[in-house]
């Protein structure tokens, strides 16, 4: 089957998904244009910041756009190119925009307050502790995952010494990016240009950044960039979001939706056949594919990390109720694309039925950057720095969202109940220094073993969340009143993928014991966080489910509270 047909199917769908499906359930969840939201009402500068739907887009699907669309369908693919397909569509439309929409509306419609909070006012305040302490351990997965990616991505001399000249000015770029995206933030603070000035300025400063990356590349090795990495993710944790967070998303933003427009565009004009089987089978490398496929493909379907996003961050920019729809759906159908557009390119590229050598990075960007090189004619050295920097900005850009996530994850879970003061242990772990050292601390402990060694343990965790947010979204749309069942059968099918998967994990964590390659800081840690997830999911799945079962339900919570 040629690629071209199979993407324009998925691009079709996919537009049904955003113009029916997403407008049915805003109309029976119900919206009010002209009710402030929590952004307007509260702005304190730092965390809550009104911005344009398109700037809040910009960073709801930089943030959320990491390292899954590309990297999951890729993995995914030894299964065969149609299994792979048919997730992403499906459990985009129907799993992953639901999740991020749902997660986005309850909190706009709650103050602003993240998924983690927002269940104690419909679970209880047990359930809010558990279900914060497992976000906050899955962030440290994420962290620990993305930032081997992108410092392995920066290093800039390869296994026998020599220099990587693409690599080392993706991490010029990426330095670049990192210092220009505070003054542009304070340009935007204080001159306030209008869109269309603010777009061309953003598309100037994009374009010299590159040109400045390619001609200074910066050399360092894996470690001196992991560093550098940490370091940034404390700035853009602790710094507010308009200064750095905000308009480096903005920034990014350009070369993620150039790279997908690139990639659409090369598949478009070459059509490349799809050399892989459309199905190999249901076990392969000893891997079934019930679960691994939906642990592999999260991203590019449903990731309950982008429920963190939607509630801990676009939810206090979100300026108009009307912005929701397309900030919290609109922006996962357009990962679907990217996650559609890395399965095509790289099947593309296989031979005889089996993928090219290198990372899921490497085989995207190369075949990516040949687009750029056979198409429009740019030089092959500077369209392999254009596109290795635009796979760093996937991870980087979500990380950077996510260590922000994981410090506020941390702080709310030991903050007091209302009314009380806080103790000296609760005003020590609520500090935000103390909170985002503890979580980048956390992240780098995983860090050290590698991402390939964390990623199954991220998939199976993220998936998990996915399940306990659409739970906990299922019990605020019953205690409010509003229709809620079309999130009961994925919530159901996440929570029992996600747990085999984790009890597998388990498995082989067990196998290596016994086989005399158990490893402390890689197994020992894996085992650790695999059992407290799973022990977390359980506790916070039976206090959902028990208030789901309640029959009666409170009617316009949500808004007794604006009042």
């Amino acid at each position: 089957m040629s690629g071209l047909s199979i993407m324009l199917i998925a691009v079709v769908a996919l537009l049904l998904g955003y113009f029916v499906y997403a407008r049915w359930l805003e109309k029976t969840w119900g919206i009010d244009p002209d009710k402030p939201t929590p952004a307007v009402r509260i702005n304190d500068g730092k965390d809550f910041s009104p911005a344009s739907r398109w700037t809040v887009f910009a960073h709801q699907f930089t943030s959320i756009t990491g390292a899954g669309p590309v990297t999951g369908p890729i993995i995914a693919a030894m299964f065969g190119w149609l299994p792979a397909l048919l997730w992403m569509i499906v459990g985009g439309i129907f799993f992953g925009a639901v999740q991020d929409f749902a997660a986005l509306y309850a909190s706009v419609k709650n103050g602003g307050r993240s998924v983690g909070t927002l269940i104690e006012d419909y679970v209880g305040r047990t359930g809010r502790q558990l279900f914060l302490l497992f976000c906050w351990l899955f962030t440290l997965l994420v962290i620990a995952a993305f930032c081997d990616m992108v410092a392995n991505t920066f290093n800039g001399y390869s296994k026998t010494g020599a220099e990587l000249m693409p690599n080392a000015a993706a991490a010029s770029i990426s330095l670049l990016y990192m210092v220009v995206a505070v003054f542009f933030g304070l340009y935007l603070k204080y001159f306030k240009p209008s869109s269309g000035v603010q777009l061309i300025v953003g598309i100037v400063l994009m374009v010299l950044m590159l040109a400045v990356g390619i001609e200074f590349p910066v050399y360092a090795d894996a470690v001196t960039w992991r560093y550098v990495v940490f370091a940034y993710l404390f700035a853009a944790s602790v710094m507010p979001m308009w200064l750095l967070k905000q308009p480096r998303d903005y920034l990014s933003m350009f070369l993620l939706i150039g790279m997908i427009l690139c990639a659409v565009v090369g598949v478009c004009i070459q059509n490349p056949t799809l050399n892989m089987p459309a199905y190999v089978g249901f076990t392969v490398n000893n891997l079934d594919l019930f679960p691994i496929l939906f642990v592999t493909i999260a991203c590019g379907a449903v990731s309950g990390f982008h429920s963190l996003v939607s509630s801990g961050t676009s939810s206090k920019m979100i300026s108009n109720e009307r912005d929701m729809r397309p900030v919290g759906y609109g922006a996962m159908c357009f990962e679907v694309v990217l996650g559609v557009v890395s399965l095509v390119v790289v099947c593309a590229a296989a031979s005889n039925g089996k993928l090219p050598s290198g990372t899921p990075f490497q085989i995207f960007s190369t075949s990516v950057a040949s687009f750029l090189t056979e198409i429009f004619g740019v030089p092959h050295q500077v369209s392999a720095c254009i596109l290795t920097m635009c796979v760093s900005a996937l991870a980087l850009t979500s990380v950077d969202a996510v260590a922000r996530i994981g410090r506020m994850s941390l702080q709310e879970l030991f903050m007091p109940p209302a009314g009380q003061e806080k103790t000296p242990v609760q005003k020590f772990f609520t500090n935000t220094a103390v909170a985002t050292i503890l979580t980048l601390l956390g992240g780098y402990a995983l860090c050290i073993a590698g991402y390939m060694s964390v990623w199954p343990l991220f998939g199976s965790a993220n998936q998990l969340l996915s399940a306990l947010v659409l739970t906990g979204m299922a019990v605020f749309l019953k205690s409010t009143g509003r229709k809620g069942w079309m999130l009961y059968v994925p919530m159901t099918i996440m929570f029992v993928v996600t747990m085999t998967a984790l009890l597998e994990s388990i498995y082989k964590i067990y196998l290596a014991a016994v086989s005399g390659t158990f490893v402390m800081m890689v197994h020992g840690l894996q085992l650790v966080v695999a059992v407290a997830l799973i022990i977390l999911a359980l506790l916070v799945v039976y206090h959902c489910v028990a208030r789901l079962r309640d029959p009666a339900p409170v009617i316009n919570r949500d808004a007794q509270k604006a009042k």
